[in-house]
């Protein structure tokens, strides 16, 4: 299995829960690992790729960076995280694209996964939301036993300690993100009313427990502040169509734009910074983009970003 790559090490993670037996329920995870594109990992490659067929624009998007199995070992456990939250269609912009997905999740059992869960704690009901944005019937068609499509219980959270936090220092997190060995962030670009952009870094807000008012509140730093302690090894951006307005629901068609382009990256925050631009917002405008790139997670300045693709 992977070492140190979206994950947690297990090794610090057993480590960490041994020392905190004092605290009943509590996980200390391993401390933050460089995150791709700092200079101790050499520069950040980031791919667009644009096509009217989110499926071939996601697999030529991931082969710029060397294709799924630079990132997915043979025989590891797999957690794809879309948005997967709100009771729309696939055209009104407000969850992943499922063929995006359905790209990933092939790519994952092409590069020899052993299991692929694909999951989010939605906003609306999820038994809903799986049918109606869609990827309820492509896993489905799929028909592969090793894919499985879960609904989030609200009783599989684990306290999560974060070591680094500048907001949170603890935080409920689903407890199969801490078990997997490979973690593929696939979030959908969209308008956000309060944390401006719903991006990679605000995606993982669907592996995180308690109350969403709560996370609301500072929103910027305390995503920031997870994403120190889940770390994709990969996060794949859905900008076939993006949401331009009233997000993150969405619902109304003339809010939606379609851009047929989907942008890849290890680097969360490069990621995040490119997708700024999509809305012709600079990342520096966004307050998960500037502490996460504060807390040295990755690239803000995308001159000093390698861009592949096309």
């Amino acid at each position: 299995m992977s070492q140190g790559r979206g994950r947690l090490d297990r090794r610090e993670f057993m480590l960490g829960t041994l020392a905190a037996l004092a605290l009943p329920g509590l996980v200390i995870p391993a401390a933050a690992r460089p995150a791709a594109g700092n200079a101790s990992a050499g520069k950040t490659v980031l791919a667009v790729v644009e096509d009217v067929d989110p499926f071939q624009a996601t697999v030529r998007a991931v082969g710029f960076l060397g294709g799924m199995n630079a990132f997915v070992p043979v025989g590891s456990r797999v957690l794809v995280k879309p948005n997967i939250g709100w009771d729309r269609r696939v055209e009104q912009a407000a969850d992943t694209h499922p063929e995006v997905v359905r790209a990933v999740v092939e790519m994952c059992l092409e590069s020899g996964a052993g299991d692929v869960v694909i999951l989010d704690r939605t906003c609306n009901d999820a038994r809903r939301t799986y049918v109606t944005s869609g990827i309820r019937g492509m896993v489905d068609a799929l028909a592969s036993k090793q894919v499985h499509l879960e609904y989030v219980r609200e009783n599989r959270f684990t306290m999560v300690k974060i070591p680094r936090g500048a907001a949170i220092k603890q935080w409920p997190i689903y407890s199969y993100a801490l078990e997997v060995d490979v973690i593929i962030n696939v979030p959908v670009a969209k308008h956000h009313s309060i944390s401006g952009l719903t991006l990679s870094m605000k995606n993982l807000m669907g592996l995180m427990g308690g109350n969403r008012g709560t996370i609301h509140s500072n929103i910027g730093q305390k995503l920031a502040d997870v994403s120190t302690v889940i770390r994709p090894a990969l996060n794949i951006l859905d900008a076939s169509r993006i949401l331009l307005r009233n997000g993150p629901s969405g619902g109304r068609m003339e809010d939606v734009k379609v851009l047929n382009r989907v942008a890849a990256c290890a680097d969360p925050v490069a990621l995040d910074a490119y997708g700024a631009t999509l809305f012709g917002i600079r990342a520096d405008r966004i307050p998960s983009i500037v502490a996460g790139y504060s807390m040295g997670l990755g690239e803000i300045d995308l001159s000093r970003v390698k861009m592949a693709g096309t």
